[in-house]
């Protein structure tokens, strides 16, 4: 294959309806790299006959080890047709293509690598496995092709794999085959009756408000005359037809060989097909139009051997016919098999092979033919026929849209979930939607992320290929080589003296310092540093390097251009082609092309949008497309003055890796929060070979935890007798102040609820903030920080599925009072308690709620109306200008401590979950002498009510059974019988929970889904690779919190328990157990801890 010269590439990019950018998305080991080598194989940079096997967009040594992608790379290829202008022309012309190209990680710790790669590009290319079919990650892929509006086409890769391993017929694969695009096509119909449902839903609210609106307006006329009904009447009749429900047509969405949108393919072959190809094969042979025949290769048709008619199932008459998919399609695939590698026979047919040439006009080289490796003959044979990059590239070009096509279509979506849509200016809108290229148009690119590269990587520090070395390069190479011959060979004959004064005669050159420190100082000075290079795209305008433009956050609205912190504008040092392992610098780049770009360093975190303008700019980067980080680490340098060098270093990695995140722990502690175990692997790997370049030392995996109560049958009786449960009596230390909370665990739909909405909540409290801002004390604590409550896990919104649509203050109340309706045993507890929260806690927005049941009702309401005047400002500003000190000076006090105490609970200090504290009464005793200075004292007294407040609902929560929840995996696993019971061993012997168990039909497969803690998941891959012989491979996707149902401070009381147990409870408490874990871990007291069991049975020296 001749080599492509990057400059016709970059020609290509100023022809946009030419190019297609494209990502290969799949589940992990589906064959995505061994695909994307034949694509590139085409254009030289790599041999065919090592595609699939060299996996050359798997750059990193340990991609290459372990096999599989660990980040998203792009690559730009050209690609050739001959084309017909219209179908009389005889002379077809050539027609060239650019085709950028991101091959993207299909494992489970990788999806943010996914999520970066899917927004830059208009079309996908979805890999599903033959013999696995539908598998988790396909269905997230497939996700994420459905909300980014790309248009997806659908290869089934590894059909070799029905012939080798399944020995399946030709009939039985073609069955086979449909099972699985019926599978694929499910998952399309779910997403799309998904959203037909919220569409429908919204239609309904609309019509309904608008009836509503125009029967108001009709009540608030008291006697209207004729002309009036008129118009009020012609006014429903117009809102009406004008919102009249829109139906929308699923064809479009699916899966069908017949619409060329699915190719049949094996990349370790290299070999691919549509059924496009065989109907032009088939069309002179059996005088059936090739239209007609791409219609009917696919399906229950059937050909008539006699008449060589088309016949469908119907008109089969008894007559056992293949179907024309295995007749003309699969059995000439099959034959080939059994020629070349001998399928059941175990053994080759040459005459066969000599048959199948002839037949399709293919000359096999001498060589291959003589060859003892049957997969030598079939690839060559199989690349002359069937070439797995045209099949692939050609239904690219054919089906995937250009990026003015697919901007036209998807950027009004897009803009329109940004945050600030409605601010985003018209310009800018139809800029990036009518595709505007031209220089004065604005400028809006997406970076999806940021790549570190080692500087001697980039193309300005790299020599040209090809290029000759100046005389002073080549002296220097000169005297190394002499200096290190002269070495060696003294080292061979054994004199180790003479070493330094051979070298300097033969080359001249200094090597006799051979000390320790300045070794080290050559190598510092050798160090390769990394540079942070944007991965991004354009969407409108052009950009070239030297451009200032501004760097618009992913917080950014464009609604406040200029609040805090003040998008930056920066200067673009340089452009390049990404070229895979390479990099190519480029002048400019025009719209639609996907390309790196450098001088974002230290302007951009993860990932961010540039923009020519300020106001009115748009935002792409606002979504949250990755997936949140779970396992946490500490790190320490084993050299302690190595310290700087590992926080520099864990600065690079979190701004290079889409998911990894830093932090500093209030201890002192260096955490690096990854999305899984072997994402750990591969973070620490980059920091300390690229990154830090020192020996970092890593702690036991940090597992979160939560922490709530629940109303068990055997409880302790309530600590306050004459209260009811859980209420507790708090007085401060100064006697002055007394207050009343009482704690209750709340029903399980509400804190579901409360989960899943965390966005409308922090919306709704953004705009308290907004209303109250100025009106507050300067000794207000406003807000909890962060690293002051507890240690940030990633999981606050982690595990539970937001719902998106950001709910509005009446539809959130009503929901919230529907919630609390399905908790019928207490209603009398729950009656009007909506009206009466106050806060939302941790951190303003966790599953507690902070509940005002004072008679006084001192707090502010958080779910209050617009239009309710009882709000926090009037009374509480006269009340503050008084000498007197009153309950309400303390409600925020109060609910401070509530943020405080759900954020550390008293198990563990792990935040709570599913719990309320309601605030029943607070009293406040100043001495009448004191009444003077009481404004004075209040500072004192806020400390005190805060730890009193804390304590009582730390105590009103032990009033309680406590419970652990524990953080848990979904845990799916495919395995062939032998090694079933070998699963199984390893999920239970971890306390892992089956959940379902289903066999592949037509496969000797088993898909075993269970639940597995996230502390008992570490090490868990390695252990069921182990005992399957790597048979089997989990996939562990975090699925939220499950409460353990154990006390952690049972002991057995009854005469029964003491009987079955006995006093020391030989069961062990595993709820304690994991409590302990934390609290040892986090340096807090256990109770009850021995330092020595059985002091009589120690052993000693002298024994």
């Amino acid at each position: 294959m001749p080599v492509v010269n990057p400059e016709k590439l970059v020609a290509l990019q100023r022809q946009a309806d030419d190019i297609r950018n494209i990502c290969i998305l799949a589940h992990v080991d589906h064959g995505k790299t061994s695909l994307t080598d034949a694509l590139i194989a085409t254009n030289g940079i790599i041999s065919p006959k090592l595609a699939g096997k060299i996996r050359y967009l798997d750059s990193r040594p340990d991609e290459q080890t372990r096999g599989i992608t660990m980040e998203s790379s792009a690559i730009s290829l050209y690609f050739s047709l001959l084309r017909r202008a219209a179908p009389d022309d005889a002379a077809p012309k050539q027609k060239e293509y650019l085709i950028n190209l991101i091959d993207s990680p299909g494992h489970i710790d990788f999806s943010s690598e996914v999520s970066t790669a899917s927004r830059l590009c208009d079309g996908a290319v979805v890999l599903v496995d033959a013999v696995e079919g539908v598998c988790s990650q396909t269905v997230t892929v497939l996700r994420q092709t459905w909300i980014e509006r790309m248009k997806p086409i659908l290869v089934i890769n590894k059909m070799d794999r029905l012939i080798t391993e399944l020995r399946m017929s030709a009939a039985e694969a073609n069955t086979h085959l449909s099972k699985l695009l019926e599978q694929v096509n499910a998952v399309m119909g779910s997403f799309f009756q998904g959203e037909r449902m919220e569409e429908d839903l919204r239609w309904r609210e609309r019509i309904d408000e608008r009836v509503n609106a125009s029967g108001a307006k009709t009540q608030e006329r008291p006697a209207p005359s004729d002309n009036s009904i008129a118009e009020v009447d012609d006014g429903v009749a117009t809102t009406v037809s004008d919102a009249g429900y829109e139906e929308k047509d699923d064809e479009d969405i699916y899966f069908a060989p017949e619409k060329n949108n699915v190719i049949f393919s094996s990349a370790i072959d290299g070999w691919a097909f549509t059924i496009k190809q065989f109907a032009g094969l088939w069309e002179k042979k059996l005088g059936i139009k090739r239209a007609v025949l791409e219609k009917v290769l696919w399906g229950d048709f059937y050909l008539d051997p006699k008449t060589k008619r088309v016949l469908g199932s119907k008109h089969l008459k008894g007559r056992n016919l293949k179907p024309m998919f295995v007749q003309l399609v699969l059995d000439n695939i099959w034959a080939v098999y059994e020629a070349t590698t001998g399928g059941n026979k175990g053994k080759g047919d040459p005459t066969t092979i000599e048959k199948i040439t002839k037949s399709l006009s293919i000359n096999l080289p001498s060589h291959v033919l003589r060859s003892r490796d049957p997969r030598a003959i079939l690839t060559t044979l199989f690349a002359a026929w069937l070439p797995l990059s045209t099949a692939v590239l050609v239904s690219v070009i054919e089906h995937l849209p250009s990026p003015p096509v697919s901007q036209a279509a998807r950027m009004s979506d897009i803009v329109a979930s940004s945050p600030g849509a409605a601010h985003v200016s018209p310009d800018v809108l139809s800029a990036m939607t009518k595709f505007q290229t031209k220089a004065d148009a604005p400028m809006v690119a997406y970076v999806s992320k940021m790549v570190a590269i080692p500087e001697s990587r980039l193309p300005q520090n790299k020599r040209r290929t090809g290029g000759t070395m100046s005389a002073e390069e080549a002296r220097e190479l000169a005297r190394k080589k002499r200096a290190e011959f002269a070495k060696a060979q003294a080292v061979a004959n054994g004199d180790d003296g003479d070493v330094t004064g051979i070298a300097d005669a033969l080359g001249g050159t200094t090597i006799s310092d051979q000390s320790g420190v300045t070794e080290k100082a050559e190598e510092e000075q050798k160090l390769d540093p990394e540079h942070l290079i944007g991965f991004a795209r354009l969407y409108s305008g052009t950009l070239s390097v030297g451009d200032e433009v501004y760097v618009l956050p992913p917080k950014f609205s464009p609604a406040s251009p200029h609040a805090h912190p003040g998008p930056q504008k920066v200067t673009v040092t340089a452009l390049y082609l990404l070229m895979g392992r390479e990099l190519e610098s480029l002048p400019s780049v025009p719209a639609g092309v996907v390309f790196g770009v450098a001088g974002l360093e230290g302007h951009i975190l993860k990932s961010g949008t540039l923009c020519s303008q300020l106001e009115g700019g748009v935002n792409l980067a606002g979504v949250n497309l990755g997936s949140q980080p779970i396992v946490r680490v500490a790190l320490e340098p084993e050299n302690p003055s190595d310290l700087d060098r590992m926080v520099k270093g864990l600065r690079l990695l979190e701004q290079s890796d889409p998911c990894a995140e830093y932090e500093v722990l209030e201890s002192g502690e260096h955490v690096i929060l990854t999305a899984g175990e072997l994402h750990l692997e591969r973070c620490l790997k980059d920091l300390r070979e690229r990154f830090a370049k020192c020996e970092i030392q890593v702690g036991e995996p940090i597992v979160p935890y939560r922490e709530s109560i629940v109303s068990a049958a055997e409880m302790n009786p309530p600590k306050e007798k004459d209260l009811p449960r859980g209420t507790v009596v708090g007085t401060t230390t100064s006697k002055q102040v007394t207050v009343q909370i009482r704690v209750h665990p709340l029903p399980a739909a509400v804190t579901e609820f409360l989960g899943k909405n965390t966005t409308a909540i922090k919306t709704l409290y953004a705009e308290r903030k907004a209303e109250e801002e100025g009106v507050r004390g300067i000794d207000t604590p406003l807000d909890v920080p962060h690293d002051q409550i507890t240690e940030r896990d990633g999981l606050e919104g982690a595990g539970v599925t937001d719902t998106g649509n950001v709910l509005s203050l009446a539809d959130f109340k009503a929901q919230l009072k529907l919630a609390f309706l399905e908790a019928k045993q207490e209603a009398d507890v729950w009656k009007d308690v909506v009206e009466k929260i106050s806060a939302f806690g941790p951190r303003r927005i966790g599953p507690n709620l902070f509940v005002d049941a004072t008679h006084q009702e001192i707090c502010n309401k958080f779910l209050r109306e617009e239009n309710d005047q009882d709000g926090p400002n009037g009374g509480q500003v006269a009340q503050i200008s008084a000498d007197t000190v009153t309950a309400r000076d303390f409600s925020d006090k109060i609910s401070y401590a509530f943020q405080l105490a759900t954020a550390q609970g008293p198990l563990c200090n792990e935040p709570m979950q599913g719990i309320a504290v309601f605030l029943e009464d607070v009293t406040v005793l100043v001495p009448s002498d004191e009444d003077g200075h009481a404004r004075e004292k209040l500072g004192r007294l806020t400390g005190e009510v805060i730890r009193t407040a804390r304590e009582s609902i730390r105590q009103g929560f032990l009033d309680w059974s406590p419970r652990m929840l524990l953080a848990m995996y979904s845990c799916e696993i495919q395995a062939s019988t032998e090694v079933l019971g070998r699963v199984y061993g390893v999920i239970t012997r971890r306390r892992g929970r089956i959940l379902s168990e289903a066999m592949k039909e037509g496969t000797p497969f088993f898909t075993i889904v269970s639940l597995l803690p996230v502390a008992e998941s570490f090490g868990f891959s390695d252990e069921i690779r182990k005992r399957t012989s790597g048979a089997a491979s989990p996939q562990l996707i975090f699925q939220g919190f499950e409460m353990l149902d154990e006390d952690p401070f049972w002991v057995p009381f009854t005469e029964e328990e003491l009987e079955d147990l006995g006093e020391l409870a030989d069961k062990e408490n595993v709820a304690k157990r994991y409590m302990e874990g934390v609290r040892r871990r986090k340096g807090l007291f256990i109770a009850g801890k021995k330092l020595v069991e059985n002091a009589e049975k120690q052993k000693t020296m002298k024994r």
